[in-house]
């Protein structure tokens, strides 16, 4: 079944908050497994102010954190169904309400064989898909993907370590 969350979802699971969330909605989540972040980029994001005013591209670094945050979103999604089905036998609803401030997250631990092949700037629309792979000793996988206008802008893998 796909799921999306808006950006009130998103703000009931991510401790992240304005200027620093990067994630406007998760569209086709499968909880724990994958899903597809969406962020707007505009001229008022305050980054762009420094970087670079007379051509404004977003950060690399930033798109990292955006799709960090977005494997944040699915993994948590995943563990609140978990709870809540072991909480509630039969009823098959995402409960949100059961986590504020989600205890699923983790940190950023490595980034690995990250490419990006085009600047993201203002007025585009990032499509950041995640795929939830393997866990070890607390690190997971990840594997991201970011399109613009069905145009592979950044890819790669990321590591997070979970929150102990």
């Amino acid at each position: 079944m796909n799921k999306s969350l808006n950006i009130t979802d998103i703000l009931r699971i991510l401790p992240h908050k304005w200027p620093f969330l990067l994630i406007d909605k998760v569209i086709n989540i499968e909880p724990g497994k994958s899903g597809i972040g969406i962020k707007n980029v505009t001229i008022s994001e305050p980054y762009f102010e420094g970087h670079f005013p007379e051509f404004p591209i977003m950060p690399g670094v930033l798109i990292v954190e955006a799709a960090a945050q977005a494997a944040a979103i699915v993994y948590a999604a995943g563990e609140i169904e978990r709870i809540t089905k072991e909480r509630r036998e039969g009823r098959e609803q995402l409960l949100l309400e059961d986590s504020k401030e989600s205890t699923f997250l983790g940190y950023l631990s490595s980034i690995k064989k990250m490419k990006f092949k085009k600047p993201v700037v203002p007025g585009n629309q990032m499509l950041i898909k995640v795929k939830i792979g393997a866990s070890l000793n607390g690190l997971t996988q990840v594997i991201i993907s970011v399109t613009v206008e069905k145009e592979i802008v950044a890819e790669g893998e990321i590591i997070i370590a979970r929150k102990k």
